[in-house]
């Protein structure tokens, strides 16, 4: 076999089956996040199962509470049955929880269907990074797992799509039921997917990663040895030892600011647009806009990281998108709010992605990963705050503050992220890899 940085045309096909295949999984991933907060206004106009703006706020948590779960157990799952198995058991949860909420016949029930659906999303996407890291092209980690990420982004673009052209002359209940269409392409996993050559390593399956890598002349992973439990609490340990503390809670708590505005905006932005007097058509066309910048976006921001650094691209984008969520609260032209929507949709989702790798680069090699890991689990918790906060501030009749509040989380987020950099600006920059700056958002 091959160790030339120049695959064969044989690897190179194998590489873009398997993004092809993460790909179009991570677009049904986005569709389902996305298509409770695109079906929502209607929801609440009809007052479907008497709902309530505070009760949609609960709903939406589940789903992000549900995420937190799977993206905390998903490493745990994957060390046991694999990454593709855990993979088409996450399309399988998702895609039938959504089936649930289609047929609910009450907030209970359509809150475990959401509850659900979120432990397969969140354990989906990490997993799927794993997945084109291994078999990503020389050289070409970050740019592949960059396009993984923005297949997130087109599902919000077509849940807006779904609900325009269902909800109104068909129900709601007919974009739930899209959303379990995805079950579809799990025979589609199961017959084309490989496993990952990293997990059949690691599991001692060496025959079969060197039977896989050769049919395909892709280089075979180095087996790298396990950690204990031990290695991994002294790993965690480390991120407070030394004065360490204060670096690692600033990074959390801009990480917990930046998820809230995250999944707080993914949740009610089409709700706080009607709430701001534009047409549900147009409030649909909005999350439309809002996820074409969030491709951008992150295709652009490690770019600009590259040059300026990735703390100072952080806050500037912090900055940038509290300016943007507030100007959203006034009513503008509508080619005004296309703009502002958009260019909040590029800086809001890759200021996020930019915690991360601020982390990554301040990282020891040795526990970057604890150290990403953990950052991006104490924002979970700002994802699950954020959809309740925006349904408590509808519910006390305050809608016209839910764009100040997730704007004052950005501010937040800029401040803690700021200090963080200013704090460890004299700290030698050390060498990381790329592929971590995406892989826990």
């Amino acid at each position: 076999m091959s160790s030339s940085p120049a695959l064969s045309a044989r690897g190179s096909r194998l590489a873009l089956l398997v993004v092809g295949l993460c790909w179009l999984a991570v677009l049904f991933d986005g569709l389902d996040m996305f298509i409770y907060g695109s079906v929502l206004p209607h929801l609440l106009e009809t007052k479907t199962f008497g709902l309530t703006a505070d009760q949609a706020g609960d709903l939406g948590s589940y789903a992000t509470f549900g995420m937190l779960v799977g993206a905390l157990t998903a490493g745990t799952v994957a060390d046991r049955i694999g990454r593709k198995q855990l993979m088409i058991g996450c399309v399988t949860l998702f895609s039938l929880a959504s089936g649930i909420c289609a047929v609910s016949g009450g907030v209970a029930v359509f809150g475990l269907g959401r509850t659900l659906a979120g432990v397969g999303l969140g354990g989906l996407l990490p997993t799927a990074i794993s997945m084109v890291s291994d078999y990503a092209r020389g050289g070409r980690v970050a740019i592949t797992i960059g396009m993984l990420m923005t297949a997130h982004h087109a599902g919000g673009i077509l849940s807006a799509y779904v609900a325009k052209w269902l909800v109104e002359p068909v129900g709601w209940r007919a974009a739930f039921w899209v959303c379990v269409l995805p079950l579809v392409f799990v025979p589609v996993l199961l017959k084309f997917l490989p496993e990952s050559l990293s997990f059949l390593v690691a599991k001692g399956r060496g025959e079969e990663a060197r039977a896989l890598a050769d049919r395909y002349e892709v280089e075979l992973p180095a087996a790298t040895g396990k950690k204990t439990a031990a290695d991994r609490w002294d790993a965690l340990l480390d991120l407070f030892r030394g004065g360490e503390w204060i670096q690692t809670l600033l990074y959390w708590l801009a990480s917990f600011g930046g998820l809230l505005l995250v999944y707080g905006v993914a949740t009610w932005l089409p709700t706080l647009m009607r709430g701001e007097g534009y047409e549900l058509g147009s409030a649909l066309t909005f999350v439309v806009v809002f996820n074409l910048g969030g491709i951008v976006g992150m295709l652009a921001a490690g770019r600009a990281a590259d040059r300026f650094g990735a703390p100072r691209i952080s806050a500037v984008w912090f900055a940038l998108t509290a300016v943007g969520v507030y100007l959203l609260s006034i009513h503008m032209a509508t080619g005004v709010t296309m703009v502002v929507v958009f260019l909040t949709g590029v800086f809001l989702n890759s200021a996020q992605t930019m915690i991360y790798a601020t982390v990554s680069i301040r990282s020891t090699p040795d526990n970057r990963a604890t150290a990403v890991g953990w950052t991006s689990g104490m924002g979970r918790f700002g994802a699950v705050f954020g959809p309740w906060l925006g349904g408590q501030l509808l519910a006390a009749g305050n809608g016209d503050w839910g764009f100040t509040a997730f704007a004052l989380a950005g501010v937040s987020s800029m401040v803690f992220i700021g200090i963080a950099a200013l704090r460890s600006a004299k700290q030698p920059r050390r060498s990381h890899d790329q592929e971590e700056l995406l892989a826990a958002h």
